[in-house]
């Protein structure tokens, strides 16, 4: 029997994922971390926790198992997007990652589209320059810690740290590239033009692959911390949407998947790099060899749920600890008791700004048409529906862009809610299905490193041999005409507020100097 491995470096915590060469799930293990604010609208973490997490959920998975390392055919890493780990000559972190949710680097964005001309830049990479991309903290790195840009040799994206940690390879690979505003999407691979226009050289870059090609072998040293075995090859993996799409079987035209983790992603697969005419959305590599995806990416949505349990919903935590169930559930439960409309609380889930589809930064959470009626129960189901709202702007451009959309496959932590699964068919006018086996990036990583070990011949191949729908939830006719007033108010909120978010960063700004 050969085991398969996959890791997914996330924004909360890593997970290993030990699956069989059934697409069964042998094992799972999770490693929480802090993510530090050490200003408003900044976001970054401690590579060292990544590594750390990574040593113990391996460890526990094979523990668990009593499966050794020696009989884990290959490994997939996959992990947040666009963060920048930055090293010395020395292999060392100089300063703590700059994440993907990162909100500081506008002057750099517009540096780079001027320097670079925004026609080529959209030629070289079907994106705009946004703030959560990774050159624009490289440059401010640049110009605000000149001292420690002196020291940099190497720049690695978050799950491709844990990959130098395991083999000691500088590798990664092209979806998780495409994110970096450095890359030629349509070509895959790194943009010289790029990198000759804003002086940055390639050599900081690490080598770049398909994502089910071996990238390198764990080190002895790497073994020693984990307990796999030394020689195990490492594949290239995927960042965590592109890695989740192939968890969830988004590797032909016609399926959709709709996320809700930490952020909220609709993705849909290409066979060209189409790219929507305004730039709302992403067009990157795929993780299958030679494809694109298209994707709308809501920075907050269950980051918005998950602060709302931090900060409001005290009391279920509680029972929930009391009772020992999970809080989101006695949340849902309270959200159930409201109808459909939260009578007339209107969440905008924008608390790190958003990208999808307005690229503004400046965005803010806003919590509309409060009065004396509404409960903790309608801020609760005020804050899902404005995530669907959200997400169905992505569809909606999706849509435009005549890319097919015949079934929806409903993931993340918001697919575990019947509500929240609900809600989002209602609003997106669209069934939402599940499929059987939820276990995200992960999963997708370690169908990849089946791939990339000859367990299955290609990613599609792997993905039907693993992957089968179980479930569908179609929406509710009267629901869907209830919400089509709420949307366009939605909608008309960011429009009104737009200016008002602008004059709010800058009091922030005056209140930081």
């Amino acid at each position: 029997m050969a085991y398969l491995l996959g890791l997914d470096v996330g924004t909360t915590g890593t997970k290993a994922l030990l699956i069989d060469e059934t697409g069964a799930i042998v094992a799972s293990a999770l490693s929480e971390y802090p993510l530090a604010t050490p200003r408003p609208n900044w976001a970054e973490q401690d590579p060292a926790d990544w590594w750390r997490a990574t040593c113990e959920t391996i460890r526990a998975v094979l523990a668990e198992t009593n499966i050794s390392g020696g009989e884990i055919s290959g490994i997939g890493l996959s992990g947040q997007m666009h963060g920048s780990v930055f090293l010395d000559e020395d292999d060392e972190v100089i300063r703590p990652a700059i994440l993907w949710c990162d909100q500081r680097t506008s002057e750099q964005c517009a540096w780079i589209t001027e320097a670079v001309g925004e026609d080529d830049i959209i030629a070289e990479t079907c994106n705009p320059v946004l703030t959560g991309f990774t050159a624009p903290k490289i440059i401010w790195l640049r110009q605000n810690e000149p001292e420690n840009y002196d020291r940099l040799r190497k720049v690695l994206l978050p799950k491709d740290y844990v990959r130098f940690r395991l083999t000691g390879e500088y590798a990664t690979e092209v979806s998780d590239a495409s994110g970096t505003s450095l890359f030629n999407v349509p070509q895959r691979r790194w943009s010289d033009l790029i990198l000759e226009r804003i002086d940055l050289p390639g050599e900081v870059l690490p080598d770049v692959y398909e994502s089910p090609e071996v990238t390198g072998q764990i080190t002895e040293a790497a073994a020693a911390a984990t307990g796999l075995a030394a020689g195990t090859p490492v594949v290239g993996g995927g960042g965590d949407q592109a890695a989740g799409a192939v968890g969830n079987g988004i590797v032909e035209t016609g399926i959709i998947s709709s996320t809700v983790g930490t952020s909220g992603v609709v993705f849909a697969y290409l066979d060209e790099p189409l790219r929507d005419e305004q730039l709302r959305t992403h067009t990157f590599c795929h993780a299958v060899p030679g494809k694109w995806h298209v994707m709308g990416v809501v920075l907050a949505a269950g980051g918005s749920f998950r602060w709302l349990r931090d900060t409001l919903c005290a009391e279920e935590i509680a029972a929930a600890e009391s009772a020992d169930r999970d809080p989101y559930e006695l949340m849902t439960q309270a959200a159930a008791s409201v109808p459909a409309g939260a009578e007339g609380l209107v969440f905008l889930p924008y608390l790190t700004g958003e990208r999808t589809p307005h690229a503004d930064p400046n965005a803010r959470g806003v919590l509309f048409g409060l009065t004396i009626r509404h409960t903790r129960a309608h801020i609760i189901r005020a804050v899902m529906e404005g995530v669907a709202f959200a997400m169905r702007d992505s569809f909606e451009i999706i849509r435009t862009m005549g890319v097919e959309a015949r079934q929806v496959r409903a993931s993340g932590g918001g697919a575990r809610s019947k509500l929240w699964r609900q809600i989002q068919a209602d609003v997106t006018g669209q069934a939402h299905c599940t499929i059987n086996v939820d276990e995200g990036p992960a999963f997708g990583v370690g169908l990849l490193a089946g791939v990339g070990t000859g367990v299955w011949s290609s990613v599609p191949e792997a993905c039907a041999a693993t992957i089968r729908v179980v479930d569908e939830l179609p929406p509710l006719p009267e629901h869907c005409e209830l919400y089509k007033p709420y949307y366009c108010l939605y909608q008309q909120l960011y429009r009104q507020l737009k200016s008002s978010f602008v004059a709010d960063q800058r009091l922030i700004e005056a209140s930081l100097v």
